[in-house]
Parts: C-alpha cells; structure tokens; sequence
C-alpha cells in the first residue's frame, strides 16, 4: 500500500516562492508515475503537473513557466518548486501515486494560500 505525506505547504505573499514535498514509504516509488493536483474552494480537483518514471515532465495550463516538478528516487520524493506565485494558485495541493494496472494513490492535502 502506497502512503503519501505532502509537506511544505503555507502562506506566502503574491510573487513569493514554496516548494511542496511528497514522501512514499515503499521502495516501489521509482515504478510509480507521480503528480501534482490542486483543489480550490468551489472547483474540481486539477491536475497541475506530472514526472514520470524516467523523468519527463509535464505541465497543466497557467502554472508553465513558474512551476516545476521534480523526483529523487533515492529518497522516494516528489517536489514541486512553485514561483511567481499567485492568489489564483490558492488551493489544497495533492500528491498522487499512478500506475496503469492499479490506479490514483492520493496524499492527504497541504494548503498552499497565496495573499494578495
């Protein structure tokens, strides 16, 4: 069973930095495609970013450019370094475990608020 933990979340002021961290107990985390979705209040959940296991990245809409996604499979950690940061980007940011023949795993949220 896959157990995410997402860290690094908080408030930070418009045009300010963060860098989100997800953490897999099991050594399998190098097999796993990994992502990045947000929630904000009202919204679906959106797909922000996703690596995958070789270490292609790829980008979702407004955040190209100021986010990026990266994977240390040493450490069976995700991050996702978020620049330029604006009030729309508000939101519970989710990690999430993929592969094809089981699914989504998801992490428990971390709140990302961006202040005006």
């Amino acid at each position: 069973q896959v157990q995410l933990v997402e860290s690094g979340g908080g408030l930070v002021q418009s045009g300010g930095s963060l860098r989100l961290s997800c953490a897999d107990s099991k050594s399998t985390f190098s097999f796993y495609r990994m992502g990045w979705y947000r929630q904000a209040p009202g919204k679906q959940r959106e797909l922000v970013a996703f690596i995958n296991n070789g270490g292609t990245a790829t980008y979702v809409g407004s955040v190209k450019g100021r986010f990026t996604i990266s994977r240390d499979n040493a450490k069976n950690t995700v991050y996702l370094q978020m620049n330029s940061l604006k009030p729309e980007d508000t939101a519970v940011y989710y990690c999430s475990a993929y592969l094809a023949d089981v699914g989504n795993y998801w992490g428990q949220g971390t709140q990302v608020t961006v202040s005006s």
